[in-house]
């Protein structure tokens, strides 16, 4: 088996390449996923989120509004820290949970744990591989106001909360240009997939 860790900036193109590793056969762990498990209501970390940030960060139905709580916590380096102390332990259980299995199921699987804070939560030192999806700025930009309805200050401010994409690029064993057309990315995809597999 091998773990490879997919990252890249917001909006460079990550969902649609682990999407594209799925359809090759490999089996995709999206931290996003994981992360909204572990804040379902009353479990810990959804507790610990009300104790820390109020209950101005929930809908009417107890969920976490995503929308608010962002608001709050991409304004303020500090509110972001402490949000990942409570949500990022419990996702890498939950991630190394799901690998274990793969491996039980599949001795030869590709495993590609896509988070997008794979470098600025010290994830690539549990990884074998690293992918870095980049794109340029302005195309994050757009991405950003079309998917989430973000001005363009906002948009800038997401962006800038993540280590620069020129410093994930760097350290990346792959790359991968999210804003290349969908037939050519998925060849390339396809010939990584095939040379992962072979590592495995």
């Amino acid at each position: 088996m091998i773990l490879v860790g997919l990252t890249g900036g917001v909006a460079t193109g990550k969902s649609t390449v682990a999407q594209m590793f799925q359809r090759c056969g490999a089996f995709v762990i999206d931290a996003d996923a994981l992360a909204h498990q572990v804040v379902e209501p009353d479990k810990p970390a959804w507790r610990a989120i009300v104790k820390t940030f109020g209950k101005a960060v929930l809908n009417p139905d107890r969920t976490i509004n995503r929308q608010a709580l962002g608001a709050l916590v991409f304004r303020n380096r500090a509110s972001l820290r402490r949000l990942e102390q409570i949500i990022h332990p419990r996702v890498a259980r939950e991630q190394a949970r799901l690998t274990a299995r793969a491996r039980r199921n599949d001795s030869k699987a590709v495993v590609i744990y896509d988070v997008p804070l794979l470098y600025e939560a010290g994830i690539d030192k549990r990884v074998e591989k690293v992918i870095v999806v980049t794109a340029d700025r302005e195309t994050q930009i757009a991405r950003l106001k079309k998917r989430n309805g973000f001005p363009r200050a906002d948009a800038i401010r997401r962006i800038r909360s993540q280590l620069p994409l020129r410093q994930k690029a760097r350290a990346a064993d792959y790359l991968l240009d999210g804003t290349t057309p969908r037939p050519r990315l998925l060849a390339q995809v396809k010939r990584l997939y095939r040379e992962l597999a072979e590592r495995a």
